[in-house]
């Protein structure tokens, strides 16, 4: 298990999106994944809010750690996002579980939260399973 868990951590190293805007893996586990971004004035929209693009990307990467954490290459097909907090400064955290699973899809649900606790996103994701292992991909 230690080895899926360090090679879903190099696959994610390689989203270079989430790089570039900052976004941190914490943790990764079978089907639960967190992770972090500090808020930088170019995360910010013309309003001063966190731009909903930023916190999209937050979510989905950690969307893309726990779906993958099985080993196999799990690919979104399917996403929601509902904004029910502004979020302006400090540190937003995405925290992913797995709802369901079967040899095809799984469904996951992030929530993001803010650097006291309350919840600034929901995102809802549903993941198609490849045939292909992502050790295929990284090695």
């Amino acid at each position: 298990m230690v080895k899926i868990m360090d090679d879903i951590k190099d696959f994610i190293k390689r989203d270079r999106f989430a790089e570039h805007v900052g976004i941190e893996l914490l943790e990764v586990s079978e089907g639960i994944a967190t992770a972090r971004m500090d808020i930088e004035k170019f995360h910010l929209n013309g309003a001063n809010m966190v731009q909903g693009g930023a916190i999209f990307t937050l979510a989905d990467l950690a969307f893309a750690a726990a779906s993958n954490s099985h080993g196999t290459l799990a690919v979104a097909i399917n996403v929601n996002i509902s904004f029910v907090k502004a979020a302006t400064s400090g540190t937003l955290y995405a925290e992913a579980r797995e709802t369901s699973i079967n040899h095809r899809i799984g469904t996951y649900t992030v929530i993001i939260t803010d650097p006291v606790g309350d919840t600034v996103a929901i995102f809802e994701g549903m993941a198609y399973r490849k045939k292909q292992s992502i050790h295929e991909i990284i090695d």
